[in-house]
């Protein structure tokens, strides 16, 4: 081509060309490690690739932006400097070792969580500290780096020629400079108009292919442009009366009774029957613990007796699913009892995850003491701040004495110290006759997979197994402890996980892959028992309060699913961008660009089709996700504590 004659577009034409390689190199790995899930035929790999160049090419003409003006508008005589020569050969190394290490970033990330670069992404820079420990004690960092080093170099010795011819050529004059640079700029523009994030549904629904066509850079700056989706603007929506007329069905209950007239506020009172049980409550939330690692649900390795024994000494819910994919999304659910509105979940919207009628708000106001206990430094995903502006006071690692930890990883102390700690604060409540009601939030079943040597047969950092294994060994040895305390047998615990340990799939929202299990302990004060009912995290806060026959102000969109006539089962699952509601046998999926679809015998085939607003099933998912997102933006979420002290003194 003829304008390539010209030193400045031949060097970044290599520049982009070398990054271009790296990107079809990194998509053309993880489509062959993944061969299977991808489930690709020649059609659907050239598509892969096709789509693949247009995030690619777009990725790098916002690249070029800043250093094509640059390269294009350099004074000739310096362009021409033997310094500047090498400063550009050098420049040409240090991109090519960004590019490898982004590559190999993009690598290790699609082995923990099966996609690109996404929102986790951008919040792993956020919370630096606790991700560099993380991932120093779990890959060979400072080798790898090495390595990465020495292929960038042989790569730049590879390309001095070609790079010294093109600073040999021609210089271009500023006035042609001007006008390639504006073409740069036009491209660049036209890209941002062509491309968005949901861009690879043109591929169908496999979320495999979807992710391998798309650019790991790309999408990462696209996650941190729109870490927050405004649910009217780009997802499906009904007239205001339809949605309010059916959330309120979705939430009515015989023992409820709402407050106002709004249709969308679901405010509501409470009245369960027969006295209050104010019973201590130790909620643990496991981390990634997954239904089909336990042997209660099949599992063959044993790698969970303790936990295998307390499904048969429990209320053991059976079909039970996440709402997400991540820790703070469980704890939303958990603690608020609300769908998995788009974007970030409001544990981490700064500014407003504080004053809602949390699960711990409710316990508050009946005298407990609410308290969330963490392993790790409650900053990471803003939980401090969550916990702290919704009615509970907080345990963490920063809150305790070095001394009183045995063990430590990139995460925090390992869940016998959080345990230990519970203890400890369990029994200052009961020595000060106070009722106690311990939110925690575990560590150790996460990567690195470290633990405290000696305590089971798998060594530490071995991998999930072994952690899964000790996270079991931890449980059972904290129950056994807390049955030598004089509060053990006033006290209901309970077992759920976050999430589970991986939620990817060939699917926007694989169901089962979001199974995880659910477990109410008490002797002498539940009747052991398996709940098969169809049950959603956001279950949870309603199926405890009503366990303990608390009368209540609530805005939990989940509801009791113990009482004879409980409203039937349903899962809300979502992903950052695609929402769902499954009903058993049948999911429904809101995306982006109001696409509406329903995988039918979605923990079968999973026949998927595009469906309208018509479909009952997608008229009630848009009916919890808009109204959710109403409730979260018109405050009829937050706690009122005049309405609940009037429960509490007319229950």
């Amino acid at each position: 081509m003829p304008q390539l004659r010209y030193a400045q577009l031949r060097y970044l034409s290599i520049v982009l060309f070398a990054w271009a390689s790296v990107f079809v190199l990194t998509r053309g790995a993880l489509l062959l490690a993944h061969w299977s899930d991808a489930g690709a035929g020649g059609v659907q790999i050239l598509r892969i690739f096709m789509v693949g160049l247009v995030y690619d090419a777009t990725f790098l003409l916002y690249t070029a932006l800043p250093l094509a003006p640059y390269l294009l508008l350099c004074p000739h005589r310096l362009w021409q400097h033997r310094g500047h020569r090498v400063l550009l050969h050098l420049l040409l190394g240090i991109s090519l070792f960004v590019m490898l290490f982004t590559a190999t970033a993009e690598w290790l990330f699609w082995d923990e969580f099966g996609v690109r670069f996404n929102f986790i992404a951008v919040d792993y820079l956020v919370y630096s500290e606790e991700v560099i420990n993380n991932i120093l004690e779990s890959y060979p960092v400072y080798p790898l780096i090495a390595a990465l080093a020495l292929v960038a170099v042989f790569l730049t010795v590879v390309l001095k020629k070609p790079v010294s011819g093109a600073l040999s050529a021609p210089v271009m004059p500023h006035k042609a400079a001007l006008g390639a640079w504006a073409l740069v700029l036009a491209g660049a523009l036209l890209a941002s108009l062509a491309v968005n994030q949901n861009f690879p549904r043109g591929l169908g629904g496999n979320a495999y292919q979807n992710e391998l066509a798309s650019n790991g850079p790309f999408q990462f700056f696209a996650a941190f442009r729109n870490n927050e989706l405004d649910y009217m603007k780009f997802y499906a929506t009904l007239p205001d009366e339809q949605v309010g007329s059916l959330l309120r069905q979705e939430v009515a209950e015989d023992n409820a009774r709402f407050v106002n007239d709004d249709p969308e506020d679901i405010r509501r009172m409470i009245d369960n029957s027969g006295p209050e049980q104010r019973h201590n409550v130790v909620l643990v939330t496991v981390e990634s613990l997954s239904a089909r690692y336990l042997g209660a649900f099949g599992d063959t390795r044993g790698l969970t007796p303790n936990l295998d024994a307390l499904a048969k000494q429990s209320l053991f819910f059976s079909n039970l699913y996440a709402t997400g994919t991540r820790t703070d999304r469980g704890l939303e659910a958990i603690t608020l009892s609300v769908p998995p509105t788009p974007g970030r979940s409001i544990v981490k919207r700064i500014g407003r995850e504080s004053g809602y009628a949390s699960l711990g708000q409710q316990f508050r106001n009946k005298g407990y003491d609410s308290v969330f206990i963490y392993g790790g430094r409650g900053y990471f995903d803003n939980m401090n701040a969550f916990f702290g502006g919704n009615g509970y006071r907080i345990v963490d690692q920063s809150s305790v004495a070095s001394s009183d930890m045995t063990f430590q990883n990139a995460w925090g102390m390992s869940d016998e110290d959080l345990y230990a700690q519970t203890l400890r604060v369990a029994d200052a409540d009961h020595a000060a006759g106070k009722p106690f009601f311990l939110q925690l939030m575990t560590t150790s079943n996460h990567r690195p997979y470290t633990y405290p040597d000696g305590r089971i047969d798998i060594p530490s950092g071995s991998g999930r197994e072994g952690a899964l294994q000790y996270t079991d060994y931890a449980i059972g040895r904290f129950l056994a402890e807390a049955k030598g305390k004089p509060w053990f047998a006033d006290t209901l615990f309970v077992f759920v996980a976050d999430h589970t340990a991986g939620s990817a799939g060939k699917e926007d929202l694989p169901v089962a892959n979001y199974h995880i299990p659910l477990f109410i302990y008490g002797p002498g004060i539940i009747t052991p028992a398996e709940v098969t009912r169809l049950t959603s995290q956001i279950d949870v806060a309603p199926t405890l309060l009503g366990l303990l026959g608390f009368d209540y102000s609530s805005t939990f969109f989940g509801h009791n699913v113990l009482r004879d006539n409980a409203p039937a089962g349903r899962a809300l699952i979502g992903n950052y961008q695609h929402l769902g509601l499954f009903d058993g046998q049948n999911l429904a999926i809101l995306s982006p660009k109001r696409a509406m679809r329903r995988h039918d015998d979605a923990l079968g085939i999973s026949h998927e089709r595009t469906v309208a607003k018509r479909d009952p099933l997608v008229a009630r998912d848009i009916a919890y996700y808009q109204g959710a997102s109403h409730d979260f933006t018109q405050g009829l979420l937050s706690w009122q504590p005049t309405q609940a002290a009037a429960v509490a003194v007319h229950p």
